[in-house]
């Protein structure tokens, strides 16, 4: 009998996943952000779910967990979606540990200086979606800090966020500042910290092109944009100038325009 010419793959046992999910877990949806976890952080991931769609997909990440003795399975695509609590999981999740948040510490501020990278930060982006588009931009070009502030209203991690970044998540590393005015002034001492408004600012090519600290560029809230204690602590504000046919950008866009020019070479 002839042979197959494209012989199926033939995946690992499938070992059992009988315990209960914890509550505390996160979950990581769509194959984008799956391959960058396995690719960043296999040791992090706890189980992993696919349909028939991604049976193929799966296969080596199958190997990967089969090989650390973790469970991993195909399932109806409903329960993929009972698990996740969303249809958005483009058939494929991964369930891990929570990724750990660390706390801004300006004596790291200042290795971070050294390195000559710039740092972006979030002060009341609230849209999770937002934040997930941001954190892949950021990845895209290389950005590797992420700084986020105490705001009541700032965005953090969430299974939205990490959907929507297509694994930028992953390779973006997110800081917390607590008591957020105090902590930019502290961050004065490796960066310039540079804020945006609309209207009166500075132009970015001006302000970037300055020599010498490395820049920390602040993103406000969705509506009203950074309030004025933030404001006040930055030694710079820039404005993005538009045609004034409409007032302003999303954020997210505005962020990719200001990321894409962070990350280029500067004198």
């Amino acid at each position: 009998m002839a042979r197959a010419p494209f012989p199926h793959k033939k995946q690992p046992p499938r070992r059992p996943d009988t315990t209960p999910i914890r509550p505390d877990s996160d979950k990581v949806a769509g194959l984008p952000a799956v391959k960058a976890l396995f690719a960043h952080d296999p040791a992090r991931i706890e189980r992993l779910f696919y349909d028939e769609r991604m049976k193929d997909a799966a296969n080596e990440m199958c190997k990967v967990m089969a090989a650390a003795h973790k469970p991993y399975r195909m399932a109806p695509t409903e329960e993929l979606t009972k698990i996740l609590g969303s249809p958005l999981h483009g058939g494929i999740l991964a369930v891990t540990r929570p990724k750990p948040i660390r706390i801004f510490d300006p004596a790291e501020a200042h290795l971070w200086a050294k390195e000559g990278k710039p740092l972006l930060v979030l002060d009341g982006v609230g849209n999770p979606h937002n934040l997930g588009a941001i954190a892949r931009t950021m990845a895209f070009f290389g950005l590797e800090r992420l700084l986020l502030s105490d705001h009541p209203g700032q965005a953090g991690p969430s299974e939205a966020a990490l959907r929507v970044s297509e694994g930028g998540l992953e390779w973006v590393e997110v800081i917390r500042a607590q008591k957020f005015v105090a902590a930019l002034k502290r961050l004065r001492d490796s960066h310039r910290v540079v804020g945006t408004a609309l209207g009166s600012g500075k132009p970015l090519a001006e302000v970037l092109n300055r020599p010498g600290k490395p820049v920390a560029l602040i993103l406000g809230n969705e509506e009203d944009g950074l309030p004025p204690a933030t404001l006040a602590a930055c030694d710079d504000i820039v404005t993005l100038p538009g045609s004034g046919r409409v007032q302003s950008l999303n954020v997210a866009a505005t962020a990719a325009i200001l990321i894409h020019e962070l990350a280029k070479p500067r004198r």
